[in-house]
């Protein structure tokens, strides 16, 4: 059954499809990001960014708010646990070009919890208020917020935080289905995610073990939400997105992308994390996405991953990692991992 309800809104602007690519700390970085636009995501949000300007120098946190080239809506997430400094941090943001600010009240990493910023947050309802009324009066923007269903078991406050965020302005709300304590274990439940649907009137983004177009169409019916957040369901299968947009309205499954396209997309992601990042760190953090790009590969077993895997982690140059992919592509199977040590290493362009 397809949905035929109108698509969200987040203020002026309105999602392309129901399927937003969640915020991920060095993940959703621009090169993935335009990646995830091009094949299918209806909203991405940019990797979480301390509230504290002090801390902006940086490099990473500058790459973090580059924004430079991207369509809108542009959204750029803001972390931490001082109302005064979101707000302001909120601004400056706006100022350089955001044009959606989301703040983070779902991560569970003990670092940002142990600052009180993120899922910490979610104990203390009254600077849950107190933080999403500053930040709201600070912008002329729409602010969006991403919750966990709670802080623990025992507090599952999440239709509560919902509602006061809705008071406040918040214009639309993303539900990730697991409390803090849970982090990333165990499975994601999606009743709190209902419970809250029902309970708001913004449009509420359900989040959470979503992995396949199938899980989102059941997601969106069982929750009432109105479009899913894709995680790390997206690392490495950026084709997620249009496979679920396709599957949600038309109820048919999409074609999964054949050998030449996966060259292509795998070629132009690694060429603009080089491009972005340079080449020294740009080579070292293409390594991870190859290994994400490998783990969905149906072509390789583990041990022909791993060989893969460990052929790329040595390579020191993009023009070695460029032909890594073209010799990914261009074998059988079973041959490719051999056939592509020697290529890289013949070259004389691998790490000694």
């Amino acid at each position: 059954m397809t949905d035929s309800r109108p698509l969200p809104r987040i203020g002026r602007h309105q999602l392309l499809n129901r399927v937003v690519l969640a915020p991920m700390a060095g993940v959703t970085d621009r090169p993935f990001r335009t990646l995830c636009r091009r094949l299918g995501a209806g909203l991405v949000v940019g990797e979480m960014v301390t509230s504290d300007p002090s801390l902006w120098h940086t490099r990473k946190s500058r790459l973090r708010m580059d924004h430079r080239g991207e369509p809108g809506p542009r959204s750029v997430q803001i972390a931490g646990g001082d109302a005064q400094m979101l707000a302001e941090a909120a601004r400056l943001n706006a100022r350089m070009g955001a044009e959606i600010i989301d703040i983070n009240m779902g991560c569970p990493a003990k670092k940002v919890c142990n600052k009180a910023a993120g899922s910490a947050l979610l104990r203390d309802e009254t600077l849950v208020a107190e933080i999403v009324e500053r930040v709201v009066a600070a912008v002329n923007i729409p602010v969006t917020l991403k919750i966990r269903t709670g802080w623990c078991a025992d507090s599952n406050n999440g239709v509560r935080v919902a509602r006061i965020a809705e008071d406040a302005g918040i214009q639309a709300l993303a539900v990730h289905g697991r409390h803090r304590q849970q982090r990333y274990g165990g499975e994601a439940e999606y009743d709190t995610i209902a419970a809250i649907a029902s309970a708001v009137d913004i449009p509420v983004f359900a989040n959470g073990d979503i992995d396949s177009p199938t899980k989102a169409a059941h997601v969106l019916d069982y929750t009432g939400a109105d479009a899913v957040m894709v995680g790390r369901a997206a690392q490495g299968n950026p084709w997620i997105f249009r496979e679920i947009d396709h599957y949600l309205r038309h109820g048919q499954p999409f074609a999964p992308p054949g050998r030449a396209e996966r060259a292509e997309v795998l070629g132009d992601h690694l060429a603009a994390l080089h491009d972005f990042y340079g080449e020294h760190m740009g080579v070292r953090i293409a390594r991870k996405h190859l290994g994400w790009y490998l783990a969905e590969d149906e072509r390789f077993d583990d041990a022909g991953r791993r060989a893969l895997r460990a052929t790329f982690n040595g390579l020191e140059s993009r023009q070695a990692q460029r032909r890594f992919i073209e010799e990914l592509f261009r074998h059988d199977p079973a041959a490719t991992p051999d056939r592509v040590a020697r290529a890289v290493t013949s070259d004389g362009i691998c790490a000694a």
